[in-house]
């Protein structure tokens, strides 16, 4: 049996926390961190999930926690929290986890692993990105809509031996839609050119997907930020298509013309807290990393910080 712990339960966690619940609580142990309101909810009525892969809407762990510092033992933790609070949970986790511990960030980000292993320097973390159409409708509810979550990960370069069959037949057998690669980082990076560039489009022009695909100059500027982000990952020898900004601009049509980001959402209801920083900031340290420009980054990044 092992232990296995989803920490927040958002949009992501409360969608693939939902289903590692469903299908493992009954032969392993499966612990949620929630905090405030969310866990008075699903301490008395269980994770709601409204999603048309499940008839079954509620599921109810094995313990539900306010605080990591309560977790005891535990083999997989799940890290499904904003950018922004990953340093200080990594930094509770520090004090409660094993070496044995393998963490996996259900996060998108092209630096989420380098910050966790800058904190947890001897844990093995595979490197993700996940795909979902998911919000938190109330504490406690999460509302899933469109195609199946799906979870794409990879080994630990660090830790490349590691044993983690076990992980993926967690996966497996939760009925997650996941892809497994040796090599993770190629699918994270096109990820992130993707929700990086138009993020920052969207938020500086309080905009949405459709109009920074239409809008010449909104095009222009989520293009540049693409082109830098490309040449930060071949000089990291990270393979992207390339043809990669064509197709992230062919991805983004099929989306509903008024789709917003989330980084738009939270810069421009004033939210305080946003993932400015997981984007813009991701890519202008990397590039003074490996020696590449990133005006139109910083140009923006600028722009977006004026504002707030």
């Amino acid at each position: 049996m092992k232990h296995i712990v989803v920490i927040g339960l958002g949009g992501v966690g409360g969608y693939f926390g939902f289903k590692i619940n469903q299908a493992n609580s009954n032969k392993h142990q499966v612990s949620f961190i929630a905090r405030g309101e969310t866990f008075k909810k699903v301490s008395e009525h269980g994770l709601t999930l409204l999603s048309p892969e499940h008839p079954e809407k509620v599921t109810k762990p094995n313990a539900v926690l306010e605080n990591i510092s309560e977790i005891k033992t535990p083999d997989l933790v799940l890290v499904c929290v904003k950018e922004y609070d990953l340093e200080n949970v990594c930094q509770q986790l520090a004090t409660v986890i094993t070496d044995d511990t393998i963490i996996l960030p259900m996060m998108n980000g092209a630096d989420i692993y380098d910050r966790i292993r800058k904190v947890l320097p001897l844990n093995t973390i595979l490197p993700s990105c996940v795909y979902v159409a998911s919000h938190i409708k109330e504490k406690g509810i999460v509302e899933h809509k469109g195609k199946a979550g799906k979870l794409i990960f990879g080994r630990d370069p660090q830790h490349y031996s590691r044993d983690i069959d076990w992980v993926k037949a967690i996966i497996s057998d939760s009925g997650i839609h996941f892809s497994f690669k040796d090599n993770s980082l190629s699918e994270i990076w096109t990820k992130f050119i993707f929700i990086a560039s138009f993020g920052m489009v969207t938020a500086k022009y309080n905009s949405s997907i459709g109009q920074v695909c239409n809008d010449p100059q909104q095009h222009k500027e989520a293009a540049a930020i693409m082109e830098e982000i490309k040449q930060i990952a071949d000089r990291k020898n990270i393979e992207l298509n390339a043809d990669i900004v064509v197709n992230t601009f062919e991805k983004a049509a099929t989306f509903p013309p008024q789709t917003p980001t989330s980084l738009q959402l939270d810069v421009n209801t004033n939210k305080g807290a946003n993932e400015l920083e997981l984007f813009a900031g991701a890519i202008i340290k990397y590039g003074t990393e490996v020696d590449v420009p990133t005006p139109a980054t910083q140009k923006i990044y600028k722009e977006i910080k004026a504002g707030l």
